[in-house]
Order: C-alpha cells, then sequence, then structure tokens
C-alpha cells in the first residue's frame, strides 16, 4: 500500500520581460510590510525584478506574493500563451489560485504559481475540458491527472528523466518526445504538461465534487503509481507506451479496443499496411466515434471546436506546401518530394518510422510525434494516416493528400471516448479500467 502526502506544486505559467497582474484580495511578501493589492507591473531593472503598483515600487531579486487567504483570494496574469507550436496557439489572460512566484529567468520574468495539488486539479480538469462534463468522466480525469503528477514528481526524484531522445544515423532520424523536466519548477500550464488555466475555467460544483470524491485516489500497478497518458481521440484503438516514448513496455499502457467489443470486418493487425488503409478508410464502432455535439462539448473547449473531423480526416499538400514544410521543420532539403513510404507502424496503425523519398535525398524518420512535426505547420492530428499520391509527372506528385485517424499520440485513456463512455452510464472506475488494463484504483492521502 502506498502512503504519501499531499504535494505543493510550483507551475509555470509566463515569461516575459515585463509581466502584468491584478491582485485580487490581499497579498503580502514576508519581508515587506504592505498588503498588495490591485494592479502591479513586474519587470526587469538593472538585473532585479521591480514591482511596480499605483503606490508601489521596489526591487526584488526574487519574490513570493502570497495569498493571506489561499481559498478566497486569486492572482490574474494578462497575456498567458496556451497552445504553443500547435494551431490554436494564442494569448489570454487567466486567473489563479495560490502564491505567485517571479524570478530572473534568461533576461526574463519567469511567473511560478505554488498550489497544492488538489486545487491544481480542480482546474485541470475545468480546462482540459468542460467542467459540466458528466461526474463520472470528472472523476476518471482527475484520478489519471492526479496519477500523472505524483508519477512525474516521483520519477524527477529518482533522477529518471523525461527528455528528448534521439537516436541518428546516415539514413534515419528517430526521435520521441515526452515532458522534459522543468529546472525552475514542476510542471507548466500548457498542453506539453497538462492544461492548467486557473479558475477562469469558472469551476462547477461538479468539477469541485469530482475532485472533493477522489481526493488522494490514483491508478497503480505492481505497487508503483501508473504514469497515465491521455490523448484527444484513439480512433478507436489506443497505441502502446512504447511505440511513442521510450523502448520499454507498460502492461497498463498497452493497446485497448475502444468498445465493448471487436469491430466487425476488420484486421486489427494494423501494423500490417493494407489493414492499416483499410481501417483508416472505415468507420468502425468505437466509443470515440461521434459526432454528437453535446458530448464533444464537454472535451472540444473553445479553440479546440475549431478541429471538426478528427476521427478520421484528412490534409491536403501541393508539392510546393510540403516541400516547404519539410523543409523548414526538419532543417533538411530534400529536393522534390517523390514519395512518403511507411517502414513502420504501430498497433493502433499509427506510424512510427516513415521514409521520406526525395530527388535529392532519402531518410527515415521516426517516432509518431516527430512524423507528425515534420509534415505540417503545427502538427498534423496523429501520425495514423496514409498518403494517396496524385497529379504524378515524371515520378513526381503534384498532391499529397494524408488520410488520417484520430488526434493525438493515442496513449492511455481517449477523452472523447471516455466522455461518450460517462454519456453512457459507466462509472469512472469502469472508465478508468477499460483505458488502464489490469491497473488498480488506490487512495495514497486522505
Amino acid at each position: 500500500m502506498i502512503s504519501i502526502k499531499e504535494p505543493i506544486l510550483s507551475v509555470g505559467l509566463i515569461k516575459s520581460p515585463s509581466i502584468n497582474l491584478e491582485l485580487y484580495g490581499d497579498f503580502r511578501i514576508r519581508s515587506v510590510n504592505y498588503n498588495f493589492s490591485g494592479k502591479f507591473t513586474a519587470q526587469i531593472e538593472e538585473g532585479k525584478i521591480k514591482l511596480t503598483g499605483s503606490d508601489f515600487s521596489q526591487t526584488f531579486d526574487g519574490l513570493i506574493l502570497e495569498p493571506r487567504d489561499p481559498f478566497s483570494e486569486t492572482f490574474l496574469l494578462k497575456d498567458v500563451s496556451i497552445g504553443i507550436n500547435f494551431h490554436w496557439q494564442q494569448k489570454k489572460s487567466f486567473r489563479f489560485h495560490g502564491a505567485l512566484k517571479l524570478i530572473i529567468c534568461e533576461n526574463e520574468i519567469m511567473g511560478i504559481n505554488l498550489v497544492p495539488l488538489e486545487s491544481y486539479l480542480t482546474s485541470v480538469i475545468s480546462s482540459e475540458m468542460s467542467a459540466s462534463s458528466s461526474l463520472e468522466l470528472l472523476k476518471a480525469h482527475a484520478i489519471i491527472s492526479r496519477s500523472w503528477v505524483i508519477a512525474q514528481l516521483r520519477s524527477k526524484k529518482q533522477k529518471k528523466e523525461n527528455s528528448k531522445t534521439e537516436f541518428i544515423t546516415d539514413d534515419e532520424i528517430i526521435r520521441w518526445y515526452d515532458r522534459s523536466d522543468h529546472d525552475l519548477y514542476d510542471f507548466c500550464g500548457d498542453d506539453h504538461c497538462q492544461r492548467y488555466q486557473g479558475i477562469t475555467k469558472k469551476y462547477s460544483d461538479r468539477a469541485v465534487s469530482a475532485v472533493d470524491e477522489t481526493r488522494g485516489v490514483v491508478l497503480t500497478y505492481r505497487n508503483e503509481i501508473c504514469d497515465t497518458r491521455y490523448s484527444k481521440c484513439c480512433g478507436g484503438i489506443s497505441e502502446s507506451f512504447d511505440n511513442v516514448w521510450q523502448p520499454e513496455k507498460h502492461e497498463y499502457l498497452s493497446s485497448v479496443i475502444d468498445y465493448k467489443f471487436e469491430p466487425e470486418n476488420f484486421n486489427l493487425s494494423l501494423t500490417d499496411e493494407q489493414s492499416a488503409i483499410n481501417w483508416i478508410n472505415g468507420n468502425p464502432s468505437a466509443f470515440c466515434n461521434t459526432k454528437d455535439d453535446k458530448i464533444l462539448s464537454q472535451i472540444l473547449v473553445d479553440y479546440d471546436r475549431k478541429t471538426h473531423n478528427f476521427f478520421r480526416w484528412t490534409v491536403q499538400y501541393s508539392q510546393e506546401e510540403l516541400k516547404n514544410i519539410i523543409i523548414k521543420k526538419s532543417g533538411i532539403d530534400f529536393g522534390e518530394i517523390r514519395n512518403l513510404i511507411p517502414v513502420e507502424r504501430g498497433l493502433s496503425g499509427r506510424l512510427t518510422k516513415l521514409r521520406i523519398v526525395g530527388t535529392k535525398k532519402e531518410l527515415t524518420i521516426g517516432k509518431e510525434l516527430e512524423i507528425r512535426r515534420v509534415l505540417s505547420e503545427t502538427h498534423l492530428y496523429s501520425s495514423a494516416f496514409y498518403v494517396e499520391m496524385k497529379d504524378i509527372n515524371e515520378g513526381v506528385p503534384g498532391v499529397f493528400a494524408f488520410h488520417g485517424a484520430g488526434w493525438g499520440h493515442g496513449v492511455g485513456l481517449c477523452q472523447i471516448g471516455a466522455a461518450v463512455m460517462g454519456e453512457m452510464g459507466y462509472m469512472f472506475d469502469e472508465i478508468l479500467l477499460h483505458y488502464f488494463k489490469n491497473a488498480r484504483i488506490e487512495r495514497v492521502y486522505q
């Protein structure tokens, strides 16, 4: 039986030459006899942080603004970047509970939120999805978000690095990208870790209840807290951990058919090319195969709603567009792109290796996120795709149509599938044990 204390997290929120903030309630800096409330600006002056308000101005090497009442008092940060390097990247203002730490990092000011894990989770499940989602979905997501945070903290403490790894030869570049350990804080507030947008996404009683009722509850496997993963839409079959990140097996992150039974009329050996093409072209029964706006609105909040087709999708490029994207994203000039050859697929049909054949160069790239990154201005929805080449002239296609399935890496919980299960009446434990095979549900603190 695992037993721990509730952690206090440090979450990196913003990095900028100057930060505009508003304090709602009374905050303090322990070295200063002053009640901080209202609007302030932090900027760098002669190597220090200058904090300026309507009747206050003082410089600090670094500072922590602490709420006198952490339950009722909040702070607002303006121009926080979200969706960094994705197609929905933008800046917004967000309000947060907890303390605000300001430090200098690379000649800019870093804003870091110090917040208890349970308070953090109420924001995460309200940021990753609608706070009005079904209670069972919110409970399930609270548990996997809590499990992931604690697993990452324990991994960092044990000096297990989760940073980018790569293997490069003359003929192959294989990279995978996991959450890099941050030196100055535990987690960032964006999709790179988990979406954490404070209380701006108006907590509902349901979101608060989901966290309170599952307080301290995590998924475990063989007496270890699970490194739980999730993505928007698996496409009908989830992917195994080792095909996306480190080449190591996690039994609770194995491939799962996202339905009550196996879809009919499909060969589910999706590592086979023709089987993968048939799957991508098909419309199999799956929890995540839905166009129900009520359900989708639970998961696809605000900017996510710009994405309409994700269970099955098509993206098309001209030769010039694709050639320029590949040069820009890989830094390699392949010349005219002659072919994109699938080399290796995972259990969900996601490509883990793809060979780019150009008039100047040939190279195999992987794993899944590297493939998605190199073939799009932002990221392709997933690497479960095949390429239809059109208007071929002297061996050079004029048009490339990417036909694909799913949204995201596909490992672990499928958020849209889980939302459908919640609406269908499945309980949170049934949802979790559907996606995380042979895991156990345990409470590790009260």
